[in-house]
């Protein structure tokens, strides 16, 4: 079957097979920020924002895809780079295999809601594994970045 969608911004026609899970088109595509964890909708690594709002490409068919506006990390860089570095001084890349994940539902909280408390911060990245550092230090880097960004703004004001 052939399915047209836009994938970072820009429009991707290709054949596929129906059973073609949307994780393994965006790889195939070179959306390698795209990781493959559980494959069971618990870990969070295969976020991807459909039309905005962040979803699981584990177990999603590409067909379902179809006509709709993907992003991966690969096409929010510049978005990406506002807080990353922010979690990254707080020690909470270790290994880096969840990060990805992480930022997409970042980026998906702070369109959505560009002051959260903790607990949505935490609401909103719950369904995000890391086995490395325990969850506080994204936590901390995102509301350092939200500190410092809410700091500047009254500078400016």
């Amino acid at each position: 079957m052939e399915i047209t969608l836009t994938l970072n911004g820009r429009p991707v026609t290709a054949s596929i097979s129906p059973d073609l899970l949307l994780i393994d088109f965006l790889r195939d595509h070179g959306c390698l920020s795209v990781k493959r964890g559980c494959e069971s909708e618990v870990c969070g690594l295969c976020t991807v924002l459909m039309d905005g709002q962040p979803i699981l490409s584990c177990s999603m068919l590409t067909a379902r895809a179809a006509g709709h506006s993907i992003y991966t990390l690969e096409g929010l860089q510049a978005e990406a780079q506002e807080f990353v570095g922010f979690i990254a001084d707080q020690g909470a890349d270790q290994c880096g295999f969840c990060n990805p994940g992480f930022v997409m539902n970042t980026i998906a909280l702070l369109r959505e809601n560009p002051d959260p408390t903790d607990d949505e911060i935490r609401a909103f990245l719950a369904g995000n594994l890391c086995r490395c550092s325990g969850y506080e230090g994204q936590l901390r880097g995102i509301r350092s970045f939200l500190n410092t960004r809410n700091a500047k703004r009254e500078e400016n004001a």
